[in-house]
């Protein structure tokens, strides 16, 4: 049964009617009857999804032509091809490329006005909050506090690079849950990098490390029902305190961080002693560090400033402005800083852009699959769907279905979190993580490699926070 007039896109759920007892595909198949919008904009969304596998080939394919005609020019590798190539590689272009298209028949079909009104109706705060956030922890002020921090555990392993790695990823993603996951995943990758890949561990083990990276990050955020994004967008619905996420998600995190962390330190055992030798022969060619260290009285305000934007991370008008304030204390501070690169956290707002508005277009399918599915199905369900879905529309498309009960509303939250880390999409913060790690993989992320990774610690996630009581 048609919803009546369409006038606009996407329709609101409560506008599909007639759809009592039908089933998963006749109710499927009605919605994309009503409004055949809904077919082309999921087409679109799986063909931006099958980009972004093909990102890592494309990369490589402008490598390889930039050879080419370094040879046949003589040095002179630059082509629009070649930028073309590379551009398209860029995996945080990925969904913001394909916006084009679906704006584009959207306009066609319905008009300009529409398309216009489409974008308008999408909330773009956390992909604004992101690109602050990432610029504002990867300065050396707040890194070089962390990382006094973690150096604190990690010294009582030796200061080796086994034990900075499980200081990193058991501290830093639980400190996500009180700085945000964003600002959690910027500080560990980078510290990840600068303590353990400039060692140049071996592709296995840095895939394995990046996946263990975005699963932990993703249930770290669970202990307040402020930090993670899928939390955070049904905790007021749902009547979720900060109480109710400590004793039934954050304890199951923490058991979860420590027993995948702990499997994959014995598994990689051998590579951790040939790191271990790679750094005591880096520190004896190593010189004095010439930087000064940053007054603590500087430190102090950046953290004030982070601490600011994370109390403000849902009123744009408030921690855009104070990143502009930041920006000027920083550059008036220029002696106590390094230069701030905005160009991975644009990319990444970019990207997490993108996904926000292709995701507006899949509330059609997503909530009828959510509301047909038991306990367990819908908690591997939620799983799944992550991997293709960003977890915060997964757990807040499900806050729309009526009648979810208590142990649903669990299944589905707790499946979120744990299928954060199988694919780049899956977790807003994730392709933060990326950005700040992507020198390590020079021919791009693969996908498949990032779900090696990422596969064995999701299993640990999802058997801590199902079969615990």
């Amino acid at each position: 049964m048609t919803p009546g007039p369409i006038d606009g896109f996407p329709l609101s759920l409560d506008r599909y009617t007639g759809e009592e007892g039908l089933g998963l595909t006749a109710v499927l198949t009605s919605r994309a009857t009503a409004d055949p919008l809904n077919l082309a904009a999921t087409v679109i969304f799986v063909l931006a999804i099958l980009h972004s596998f093909a990102a890592p080939s494309l990369t490589a394919a402008s490598h390889r032509l930039r050879s080419r005609l370094d040879l046949a020019r003589g040095g002179e590798g630059h082509s629009f091809a070649v930028e073309l190539l590379h551009f398209l590689g860029e995996v945080e272009a990925v969904f913001g490329v394909w916006v084009i298209p679906l704006l584009v028949i959207l306009a066609a079909i319905r008009g300009a006005r529409a398309a216009e009104q489409f974008l308008g109706g999408v909330q773009f705060t956390e992909p604004l909050f992101v690109v602050v956030i990432m610029a504002m922890a990867s300065t050396r002020p707040v890194l070089a506090a962390t990382e006094q921090l973690l150096g604190l555990v990690a010294r009582l392993g030796g200061g080796t690079p086994l034990a900075w790695w499980l200081s990193v990823l058991t501290l830093g993603p639980l400190l996500g849950s009180f700085i945000t996951e964003p600002a959690a995943m910027v500080i560990c990758a980078m510290l990840l990098g600068k303590r353990v890949f400039d060692l140049e561990p071996g592709a296995t083990f840095r895939y394995a490390t990046l996946g263990l990276l975005f699963v932990d990050v993703s249930v770290g955020g669970t202990l307040t029902n402020f930090a993670a994004p899928p939390v955070l967008m049904v905790a007021g619905t749902f009547g979720w305190d900060a109480g109710f996420m400590m004793s039934n998600f954050g304890w199951k995190a923490v058991v979860g961080i420590v027993v995948a962390n702990a499997a994959y330190a014995l598994a990689f055992r051998k590579e951790f002693a040939a790191l271990d030798g790679h750094a005591k022969a880096a520190a004896r060619g190593l010189q004095p560090d010439p930087e000064s260290p940053v007054p603590p009285w500087i430190v102090g305000v950046h953290l004030l400033f982070l601490g600011l934007a994370v109390y403000s991370a849902h009123t744009p008008a408030v921690f855009i402005g104070a990143f502009l304030f930041f920006l000027a204390f920083q550059q008036a501070t220029a002696p106590h800083q390094q230069e701030l690169d905005l160009r991975p956290p644009m990319l990444v707002g970019f990207f997490l852009a993108g996904l926000v508005i292709h995701g507006a277009g899949q509330q059609w399918w997503i909530a009828p699959v959510l509301s047909r599915l038991a306990d367990l199905p819908l908690f591997l369900g939620a799983i799944g769907l992550t991997s293709f879905n960003d977890n915060a529309a997964i757990t807040y498309l499900a806050s729309l279905v009526p009648g979810l009960g208590p142990s649903l509303r669990y299944a589905v939250v707790a499946g979120a979190v744990v299928g954060g880390g199988l694919t780049v999409i899956a977790n807003a913060p994730n392709p933060a993580g990326q950005s700040a790690l992507a020198r390590y993989f020079p021919e791009g992320v693969a996908p498949a490699g990032l779900l090696a990774g990422a596969l064995l610690p999701t299993v640990v996630m999802a058997g801590a926070f199902w079969l615990l009581p």
